[in-house]
């Protein structure tokens, strides 16, 4: 059969070597798969497919360095792994039975207790046999917190097979936000990043584990993986099995373009994943050793993680084109050597200094600021939900400008005549318009607070590139926000930013439960950790990977600490778990990119043009696929477009079944449906806000009316002695 387009040219930066340990772990591996009842029998397999397949090759190339009886283990795992994806194919893609699939994949977890000497379930199939012995292998050498990450890791890849599922049966193939969230799930490379962790002997250290700078390794790594599978195995399961999960396939139809320039974007952003690797591992991992305060030792293991995961990227690709299982005829000649070698095939100098590679790069490092783009370009928003207003919101305004000058908010960023034109509280009569007026007024105040403070870090932080600076911004207002007694917050406060942020904080944490405030609390953090991330890339002058900019993006724009909001009114009708399942996160981020891609477009002459921001999607856009400024915005426009439709997807097809699966009655769903309908006026209120106020339109842009005043200067070759100095200054220089 004719492969459907030319591979093309990878960028894989660091060679495959290959472990000594792979006919023992090859012999082993049979006999195993074997003895869990795998092969002969099984109605998936037999010993030709797997010796076809060559896991311990795969192994053997993303392990090089661990001793023989790991690289066995491993290699058990990545069959186990192969197995169950095959046998789930064969007992419910080919004849859907959803019920029956759910149930099968309901008794899995059993078989990995945190606990291990916790007892197991009889194994009745050769997944659950394989499963039960490979956990009782593997977990006594590694601590608790691996036990918890990894189980969850495998219980994502496990469950969101009926995602897949569910796709098949709808005929539906996901918009490209919702495939990388999703494909980072069931496509299991988080877990394989577990495994590395494992195999290198270089567990990462609990207190920096979940940070965002490891997130963006395990994120990044994942998805270079899995973007790489789906350009090799498109022929097999587009052509072959019919599935919908692959990143050609969501390019293809989402771009309408042909099968080989999907494959060639597909490439372009496996690529972007992989350097935005190299940019964390490189630029943010050792800051956070010394802000954790990790010793050699940890550290150390650190960076034998980061290695593992270098070492498996490189690995795979060398096995990818030489597995029988995936489209690469022709690409290798000769059989790998033996011993820790050289894998030769990728020692091309085109994977370091390719033309697309290194434009790429380039066109992220090379944005020219200040550019003229004239009015932001607006699509047709054709936003089905209607907006509703609270008839407090004049009041709500009155009160929330005079409560900014209290607070001293009106000195030097902005003045009484620009707040009054931002409007926050006609946002926030949109965005709850049952609000009574106490709640108008703090959710105005919110907003008022969170735009300044967005405004403020640029300006003050920024230019210098005094990242230290902010950092101890961010630490001063962690300190305003404290959790046993909000309302000490104001001791800590000393400046106009940090006095209003305590002041919100005692009078809306002040009511809450202790669960209620610590979620409220974490979810400001990450906003201002956010915005560490955004002073990162301008100190960088880079612009984001796109992945990393609408992942992080929500947290820059607020969407989760105002969704929480909304949220916690629910605490003691709906189950905490709700909020935790994919739905309702998949939910909540269609919303959000939708809000934060609208917020994009609004504000992209005021960004771009006189602020030169470098965070804006149309921006980001436009330098990965390297088009014009109107493209990006029919690009982003049709992004949003899919992310509704993916909303009312959810909304007739997984909220039944998330009802069903959490058993809720007639007041939990009811409930529900009041937060859906919320998110819709979330989604109105923001609509409506943006065409309405000043902050945005092109006059008020170029007259300075809509920006903050100290971005009001000259700008150009010899006016920087022009800057205006703030009439409050930040407490570090």
């Amino acid at each position: 059969m004719a492969q459907p387009f030319v591979l093309p040219d990878f960028y894989v930066p660091y060679p495959a070597r290959l472990n000594p340990g792979l006919e023992a772990a090859r012999a082993h591996t049979c006999a195993w798969a074997r003895e869990m009842g795998m092969l002969e029998g099984s109605g998936v397999w037999e010993e030709a497919d797997l010796r076809s397949h060559d896991y311990a090759l795969l192994c053997s190339y993303t392990h090089p360095d661990c001793d023989e009886e790991a690289l066995s283990l491993v290699t058990d795992w990545y069959t186990w792994v192969f197995f169950f994806d095959d046998h789930f194919l064969e007992v419910f893609k080919r004849t859907p039975n959803r019920p029956a699939s759910k149930a099968y994949l309901d008794r899995l977890p059993l078989f990995m207790p945190a606990d291990p000497t916790a007892g197991m379930p009889e194994p009745a199939n050769p997944v659950e046999a394989g499963l039960a012995d490979l956990w009782r292998r593997t977990v006594p050498s590694m601590s608790e917190a691996w036990r918890v990450r990894f189980a969850e890791a495998t219980e994502h890849l496990l469950y969101e097979s009926l995602w897949e599922l569910d796709n098949i049966n709808d005929g539906r193939i996901a918009n490209p936000l919702e495939y990388v969230e999703m494909r980072r799930k069931v496509g299991g490379a988080p877990w394989s990043a577990g495994l590395v962790e494992y195999a290198a002997g270089a567990e990462v250290p609990e207190q920096v584990a979940h940070s965002r700078p490891l997130r963006v390794l395990r994120d990044a790594f994942s998805d270079a993986v899995h973007l790489r599978n789906d350009l090799f195995s498109y022929q097999r399961e587009v052509e072959d099995e019919g599935e919908n999960s692959n990143g050609v396939l969501v390019l293809e139809k989402f771009l309408g373009c042909s099968t080989q320039e999907a494959a060639d974007a597909v490439n372009d952003l496996l690529t972007s994943r992989l350097q935005q690797f190299e940019n964390t591992a490189l630029t943010e991992v050792p800051g956070l050793c010394v802000e954790h305060g990790l010793g050699p030792a940890e550290a150390a293991a650190l960076a034998a993680y980061v290695k593992g995961l270098q070492d498996w990227q490189s690995g795979g690709h060398e096995w990818h084109m030489r597995s029988s299982r995936y489209m690469n005829e022709g690409l290798v000649t000769g059989t790998p050597a033996a011993g820790p070698g050289l894998g030769m095939a990728v020692l091309d100098i085109r994977s370091l200094f390719g033309r697309r590679q290194a434009e790429g790069r380039s066109r992220t490092l090379t944005h020219v600021p200040h550019q003229k783009v004239g009015a932001s370009l607006l699509p047709d928003f054709d936003l089905p939900y209607p907006l509703s207003l609270s008839p407090h919101y004049e009041e709500a305004g009155r009160r929330s400008v005079d409560w900014a000058e209290r607070m001293g908010l009106l000195e030097g960023v902005w003045d009484r005549p620009m707040l009054e034109g931002f409007d926050f509280a006609l946002c926030a009569a949109g965005l709850d318009p049952d609000a009574t007026p106490e709640e108008l007024g703090l959710s105005t105040e919110w907003l008022t607070w969170g735009t300044y403070a967005d405004d403020y870090y640029p300006l003050v932080f920024a230019r210098s590139r005094n990242l230290a600076g902010a950092k101890e911004q961010n630490d001063r207002l962690t300190a305003c926000v404290p959790l046993d007694d909000p309302v000490a917050g104001a001791a800590a406060a000393v400046s106009p930013l940090e006095r209003s942020l305590a002041d919100l904080w005692a009078r809306t944490a002040g009511p809450m439960t202790a669960e209620a405030r610590a979620q409220l609390r974490t979810a400001l953090l990450l906003m201002l950790d956010s915005w560490l991330w955004e002073l990162h890339n301008l100190s960088q002058h880079r612009v984001p990977d796109p992945v990393d900019y609408v992942e992080m993006r929500r947290t820059t724009f607020g969407s989760e600490l105002t969704m929480l909001l909304c949220r916690l009114r629910r605490a003691e009708v709906l189950p905490p778990e709700i909020y935790r399942s994919g739905t309702v996160r998949a939910l909540e981020n269609s919303v959000s990119d939708y809000a934060t891609l609208l917020n994009d477009l609004f504000s992209y002459q005021k960004e771009i043009e006189v602020e030169g921001d470098v965070h804006n999607g149309a921006l980001v856009l436009q330098k990965f696929f390297d088009c014009d400024y109107p493209t990006s915005v029919a690009m982003v426009d049709g992004l949003m477009r899919s992310r509704l439709r993916q909303y009312e997807h959810l909304k007739r097809h997984e909220v039944p079944l998330l009802y069903a699966d959490f058993g809720l009655d007639s007041k939990a769903r009811a409930a529900f449906e009041s937060y859906l309908r919320e998110l819709e006026d979330w989604l109105a209120g923001i609509l409506n806000w943006h065409r309405s106020v000043r902050r945005y339109r092109s006059d008020s842009v170029r007259s300075g009316a809509g920006t903050p005043l100290w971005w009001q200067v000259p700008q150009g070759l010899g006016t920087s002695a022009a800057r205006l100095a703030p009439a409050h200054r930040p407490l570090v220089p």
